[in-house]
């Protein structure tokens, strides 16, 4: 069994999907939760290119991660600058990434109308930017950009253009796909004529511009490729990058491969959907392995037959990448789900217990409502805990106003929040002001409990979303509100949903809360 590195690339080459930002608070929960999964290599950023990568590689060195290595991206030295000199250079360094990939030309076309400079003129500046970075880090691969269709080209010159990383000691050569045009005959025959002129091992970076990008990384895996390039969900400029989501799972329980372990592959439709919750996307019901339709039945005579033996109607067991077999209009799937998390959350809870259909019912009741529970997983947790008698209340809200007013048309709103708890036999009554509403409120409920749980002096509230579940209603909508919270330690997710935004934020801000004084009392 061949082991192949999985380089995710999601908060990279991800990020330049339309309709996708990525706080830096974001970028860092995707990366442990990548971390989890079990990928090699996870593509933090381009250090050189905006402040936000900066922090993140400043940030991310402080991440406890087991399993992955972040790589810094960036360029080959600009042609007019010598390597030592150029800024995308120094910043790649000072990054302190153990792992660092930069792509350069290797269609001549690119050379001489982007570049404007010479092939052999090229030649020189991959070379050097790789020779250079290899003194200052562990590892440096190659993307060779535009690789297939510099190949189509000008064979010789994109050859000589790999030929000169590996001799200036590139780790990896990996083939791009950049416009995502190839076709996956063509690709296997271009990579078949690579692997007999280098000795570096070779990797494999698609993009989806043909559908073609996950047949055409399989391919190139089973041509000797040990490197595959791609993102969850398949993010990315324009049609996406090759998903990881359907690369994974089809290399390791089709074709032979070891990608990640067998147990953390079980990960693979909560890595899915936490991404998109996070990149605030709905999630894609028909998306192969991880979707909630993967393994979903509805025909007759396909229910009749998965119930004798579910190979009749699906090409594997759903649960080897953490989805279940659905079969509509009954309540047949997620009681496993139920049990996984609260495995994960050190809970007891045995398989025949009554509480378990409890939940799962009060849980699809509030999806039913709005509720996701990706990203949010400290609200899913005060679920399970209430539902099994674990939870306790830390305090009541007797009432809350919140008040935005604009005095002037020149001047910014003024946001206030009054509100009355009761916490035991007190009664607490004040208010704050903040930039907004939602952080009003947020800090009138933190002055009012502060005095009672001083703990919450540590909580942070670090990002805030919403997303409008109902379309067609305007400002009337439903709306769901995801909160990410923190201390020094920890980080969690909340959710909250009404038609209402305040209401819907308070609900998440109150789990927040509920959910480090459990925590702190454990």
């Amino acid at each position: 069994m061949r082991n192949i590195e999985i380089y995710d690339t999601t908060l990279r080459d991800g990020a330049q999907a339309e309709d996708v930002a990525f706080s830096v608070e974001d970028k860092l929960r995707i990366t442990e939760k990548l971390d989890d999964l079990g990928v090699h290599y996870i593509e933090g950023g381009w250090p050189g290119s905006n402040p936000k990568d900066v922090e993140y590689f400043k940030r991310a060195k402080k991440l406890k991660l087991k399993n992955a290595l972040v790589v810094a991206f960036g360029s080959t030295h600009r042609p007019k600058i010598k390597v030592e000199n150029d800024p995308n250079m120094k910043a790649l360094v000072e990054s302190q990434a153990t792992i660092i990939t930069i792509f350069g030309k290797t269609w001549d076309f690119h050379v001489k109308e982007a570049l404007k400079i010479t092939r052999e003129a090229n030649l020189v500046i991959i070379h050097n930017s790789i020779a250079y970075l290899k003194k200052h880090s562990e590892k440096v691969f190659f993307d060779a950009e535009h690789f297939f269709d510099g190949y189509k080209g000008n064979p010789g010159f994109a050859i000589k253009c790999l030929l000169a990383a590996q001799k200036a000691g590139a780790d990896r050569l990996v083939l791009c796909d950049t416009n995502g045009g190839t076709l996956p005959d063509d690709l296997r025959k271009i990579v078949h004529e690579v692997l007999k002129k280098v000795k570096t091992p070779i990797g494999i970076h698609a993009h989806n511009d043909s559908d073609c990008a996950v047949a055409n990384s399989l391919s190139a895996v089973e041509l000797g490729a040990v490197q595959v390039q791609g993102t969850i969900n398949g993010l990315g400029e324009r049609c996406g990058n090759a998903n990881l989501c359907s690369v994974i799972p089809n290399l390791q329980t089709k074709s032979g491969f070891k990608c990640i372990s067998t147990e953390n592959l079980k990960k693979l439709r909560d890595a899915s959907r936490f991404v998109n919750e996070i990149a605030n996307m709905s999630h894609f019901k028909r998306q192969p392995f991880v979707g909630d339709s993967a393994f979903a039945h509805k025909g007759g005579i396909h229910v009749s037959a998965i119930r004798k033996h579910p190979e009749t109607y699906e090409h594997m067991r759903p649960e080897l990448v953490g989805n279940s077999q659905r079969v509509l209009i009954s309540d047949m799937a997620g009681r496993s789900n139920i049990l996984r998390k609260a495995e994960e959350f050190k809970i007891r809870l045995d398989a025949d217990s009554p509480e378990v259909q409890g939940i799962l019912d009060r849980m699809k009741g509030l999806e039913h409502q709005g509720f996701q529970f990706e990203g949010a997983e400290a609200s899913f947790e005060l679920l399970l805990k209430k539902a099994l008698g674990l939870h306790r209340r830390f305090f009541d809200l007797i009432g809350f106003r919140v008040i935005d007013e604009k005095r002037h048309e020149n001047e910014e709103p003024i946001s206030e929040a009054t509100i009355m708890l009761r916490v035991g036999k007190n009664i607490e009554h004040t208010a704050a002001t903040g930039n907004g509403p939602v952080n009003a409120l947020d800090n009138a409920i933190r002055k009012a409990l502060e005095k009672f749980y001083p703990e919450l002096k540590s909580v942070r509230l670090l990002d805030y979303k919403v997303r409008v579940l109902t379309t067609g209603k305007g400002t009337s909508a439903k709306v769901r509100v995801l909160i990410e919270s923190g201390d020094e330690l920890h980080k969690w997710g909340t959710v909250g949903v009404s038609e209402n935004i305040i209401e819907a934020s308070w609900q998440a801000l109150v789990d927040s809360i509920e959910y480090k004084l459990l925590k702190e009392k454990e």
